[in-house]
């Protein structure tokens, strides 16, 4: 049986031989005397089941549960018992463990365990083409949203589709906020009207003003003839504005007040258009904190977020992944003509424990590769880019534990970009892509972290 077990126990004698008979039974099987020789094996190894006593020195079954739930959610985990504790170990499938066995462990009843986790596994494997391609028909641009967290965030899209309301959705880059500005979008009345998106980071201050309302003829330099802007060509639809955090405040006025009096005019014009368009923004930034230093306007934000959806970054939904994988590996096979079955474990158990600072468009990026590179008809762990199969970094720098909240962020954030910087021979260029954000939002960055 090609699946791996991890025994966690600390009395000898009983963990040769429970890994003496799951060795027999045919599983691959991984020792581990302690909780942090646990947590080790599992940052090392690709691991399907955990078999931890619940009582041990140093971490509680329960901890050892959390701390395996966070690298990997997908790893399940069966805790030994004492009989005197069967309530606490009750209390901890509350938390994600499978089940639970007593002791002394009945192994017919461990077998019977075991078997069952092995087969919904596979069940759920074979599952998830039939949910990709149920996600791909009844959902916008197959939004992938198996987590709790995602799939509030499509619930507060789905609530607000039909209304006008100006919606803002913040998140890191690569989250997905414009797939969830479509959401919104084609799932509301505004359906049949036009969806048109300007990202604000790509252009330069000087063209953002005509993109955005359109110029006469004349108006400047280079205006040859009139034409029309974004919100014109919106109208009736929606105007998703990605990257609002990059308006120069010069321009901000002007968005405010097509927001509060729907008109706006052309450059070289004084004649006020109509504008029936809904404004869906998106940023990465933090707009509180630009509005306290005086970079974004405080009446603008207050028009733009009446309705404000955060999406979490990758890292905080590792149950999205899976899905996600199988999605882009059908898509890229079908792309370049490859026939490939799958991912093995080991490449997916991988995948899985990524920190992701690009979030699911560096998800997409990996996929992509691979899908490129593999020789067979499943992905590899070797396929995989070499950032991954590198020994796992914390992603978490090292605190004294006197530091504000907003100084364990910087750390964090120069961290990320040093190691960019690092891997990409200093070429900000292609940082910023490693990052997953605009090369110019990386200026940004350095900057204000007086990093250049």
């Amino acid at each position: 049986m090609d699946y791996t077990i991890l025994v966690v126990e600390d009395e000898p004698v009983q963990l040769e031989s429970l890994a003496g008979f799951l060795s027999k039974q045919g599983y691959r099987v991984l020792k581990a005397a302690n909780p942090e020789q646990a947590i080790l094996n599992i940052r090392n190894s690709a691991v399907d089941i955990v078999l931890s006593d619940f009582r041990m020195p140093g971490m509680s079954g329960v901890k050892l549960l959390e701390a395996i739930k966070e690298i990997n959610p997908s790893i399940q985990v069966i805790i030994m018992t004492a009989y005197g504790t069967v309530e606490s170990a009750t209390d901890a499938m509350k938390l994600g463990a499978a089940d639970y066995i007593t002791k002394p462990i009945d192994l017919y009843r461990l077998q019977v365990l075991i078997r069952n986790i092995v087969e919904r596994k596979q069940l759920i494997s074979e599952n998830h083409l039939l949910r990709q391609q149920l996600t791909e028909r009844f959902s916008v641009d197959g939004i992938i949203a198996e987590s709790s967290a995602m799939s509030q965030v499509l619930n507060v899209a789905g609530r607000i589709a039909d209304s006008n309301a100006s919606v803002l959705i913040t998140g890191e880059t690569g989250t997905g906020k414009e797939l969830i500005a479509r959401s919104v979008h084609f799932s509301g009345s505004r359906h049949n009207q036009p969806f048109v998106a300007v990202n604000c980071a790509a252009l330069p201050d000087t063209l953002l003003e005509s993109e955005l309302f359109g110029h006469e003829k004349g108006a400047f330099t280079g205006a040859d003839r009139q034409r029309k802007g974004r919100f014109e060509t919106a109208e009736g639809g929606t105007l998703f504005i990605d990257e609002v955090g990059e308006i120069p405040l010069s321009l901000q006025v002007k968005l405010l007040r097509v927001l509060q009096e729907k008109t706006f005019e052309r450059i070289g014009s004084n004649i006020p258009i109509q504008a029936n368009t809904r404004i869906v923004a998106a940023t990465n930034r933090d707009l509180e904190a630009m509005i306290r230093e005086g970079t974004f306007r405080q009446d603008l934000f207050y028009r733009l977020n009446v309705v404000s959806i955060r999406i979490p970054p990758l890292r905080d939904r590792r149950e999205d992944i899976p899905p996600l994988v199988d999605g882009f590996v059908r898509r890229f096979a079908s792309e370049n003509n490859k026939r490939i079955a799958g991912i093995s474990r080991e490449a997916m158990d991988c995948l899985m424990k990524y920190s992701y600072p690009g979030n699911v468009r560096e998800l997409e990026n990996i996929i992509q590769q691979s899908v490129v590179l593999t020789r067979g008809e499943t992905i590899m762990q070797s396929d995989l880019p070499v950032r991954l199969n590198e020994s796992p970094k914390s992603s978490k720098p090292v605190m004294s534990g006197e530091e504000t909240f907003p100084e364990k962020v910087e750390a964090f954030e120069k961290s990320l970009i040093l190691d960019a910087l690092s891997e990409s021979g200093q070429v900000q260029t292609k940082a910023a892509e490693l990052l997953g954000i605009s090369e110019r939002h990386l200026r940004y960055k350095l900057k204000k972290y007086g990093m250049k």
